[in-house]
């Protein structure tokens, strides 16, 4: 009879999802940065590529926390939604519209994120964690901070550009 699973099985099982994705991102992000138009928007990918590596290093002591490895487990959601966003630099590639389409997929992105750790930030709460509370809540506000940069790069500039153009 297979092992009955436990919360504590679905944390780790998460974690290693999270892992994986801010690798994957860690890797997009430049490709990103390169197809964007905009010098904010370009800047905005490069400093939340920083910030990924922190999530990284942070993720990592969750882990230990854990009494865990850290290790990423393939995720086909943020493969889809990194797919996705490829699909748009090349498709959008030189247009008005590109950074408007890059900032939709990064918000897709950022969503996934903020779901993922919003989830494991109360996962540990229940299981007890009290240090990676605190660690997946300051990648939490981060992520919700990123997407909210996003936001306001939209609505400021690259919508009503991509919309002249059109």
């Amino acid at each position: 009879m297979a092992k009955q699973k436990s919360l504590e099985d679905l944390y780790y099982d998460t974690l290693k999802d999270i892992y994986f994705t801010e690798r994957q991102i860690l890797r997009a992000l430049p490709k990103m940065a390169r197809a964007a138009q905009s010098a904010d928007l370009k800047a905005g990918f490069e400093k939340h590529k920083e910030e990924t590596e922190t999530h990284l290093e942070r993720l990592q002591q969750v882990f230990e926390i854990a009494g865990k490895r850290a290790q990423g487990k393939t995720c086909e959601a943020i493969q889809g939604i990194i797919a996705e966003g490829e699909e748009i630099m090349e498709e959008f590639k030189g247009t008005a519209a590109v950074d408007a389409g890059l900032i939709s997929a990064a918000q897709a992105v950022e969503h996934y994120e903020i779901a993922r750790y919003g989830t494991l930030k109360t996962w540990a709460q229940n299981l007890g964690y009290k240090d990676a509370v605190a660690l997946l809540d300051q990648t939490l506000l981060e992520e919700e901070a990123t997407d909210k940069l996003l936001t306001k790069l939209a609505v400021s500039a690259a919508n009503q550009k991509a919309a002249r153009a059109a």
